[in-house]
């Protein structure tokens, strides 16, 4: 697969308005793509595609939607037909996560928190991946070191980190030969706005912190190799505690855990998606 031509490419970013996905627009727009950003915060995106435009020449569409809308896909695809825009690659970064135990939460925040991380990536997904075929681009879905351990007082993030993982690395088999480079990156802790959203720094267990530009570098360098394989995870120490996690029980994973995420540590926060 050769290196994108990335001026040629006009890339859909959700969850665009910080952290992850501001960092893959800065990146992408540098590399000379255009852009379509996607939050709920317009303010913000219109700040961002400005800069951007300054900076790279580049064009930035910003389109405020709520990716909690069960009718998210076709809400976007509506929105960019309407901006007069022709998306050639797609990435889902949006998401956010819970803390607390499960028989605490609240099950509409649970609901929406499954909106977003996993209905929202596969309706866009869907929506767009005839484009994406026909423009010969790439689709990156953001999963999570979560994706490969349970993880005990955030049930719902992790088991929606892994429906991606899964989710992706299929597309990743169906789509070869199609032109379409799919695959799911996974960070770990990372300074973002995560642990604000989830009401409490416990979420990332005192893990040491990636920034957002070295796990954008990990992504583009992975796409820009010559095969890229279905899942790339960021950060050395953390592609060690993957394979640690294959090799050990899920007895014992489950139980560490369990312990990394309390008994001390808070047990509720509130969060709403990015």
């Amino acid at each position: 697969m050769p290196r994108p031509d990335y001026p040629s490419q006009t890339v859909i970013i959700t969850g665009a308005s910080s952290g992850i996905g501001a960092s893959f627009a800065r990146a992408l727009a540098a590399r000379g793509a255009n852009l379509i950003l996607v939050a709920r915060r317009r303010d913000r995106l219109e700040a961002l595609a400005s800069e951007l435009e300054r900076a790279h020449g580049v064009t930035v569409t910003p389109i405020a939607l709520d990716l909690t809308s069960p009718t998210a896909g076709a809400e976007l695809k509506a929105a960019v037909l309407a901006a007069g825009c022709t998306p050639t690659s797609l990435i889902n970064n949006a998401g956010f996560g819970t803390f607390g135990e499960f028989q605490d939460e609240d099950p509409a925040r649970l609901a929406d928190e499954i909106a977003v991380d996993v209905s929202a990536l596969v309706q866009l997904s869907s929506a767009f991946l005839p484009t994406l075929v026909a423009g010969g681009g790439f689709l990156i879905n953001v999963a999570s070191m979560a994706a490969y351990t349970p993880t005990p007082r955030m049930a719902v993030y992790g088991a929606a980190k892994a429906f991606v993982l899964s989710f992706t690395e299929s597309l990743w088999a169906e789509l070869r030969g199609s032109g379409v480079t799919a695959f799911a990156l996974s960070p770990g802790a990372t300074s973002t706005e995560f642990n604000a959203v989830v009401g409490t720094d416990d979420a990332t267990a005192g893990a040491r912190m990636r920034t957002p530009e070295q796990v954008v570098a990990t992504a583009l360098a992975h796409l820009e190799r010559r095969s890229p394989g279905p899942s790339v995870i960021d950060g050395r120490s953390n592609r060690v505690a993957a394979l640690v996690g294959r090799l050990a029980s899920r007895r014992s994973i489950v139980t560490l855990m369990h312990r990394l995420t309390g008994p001390t540590r808070r047990r509720t926060a509130t969060s709403a998606p990015a």
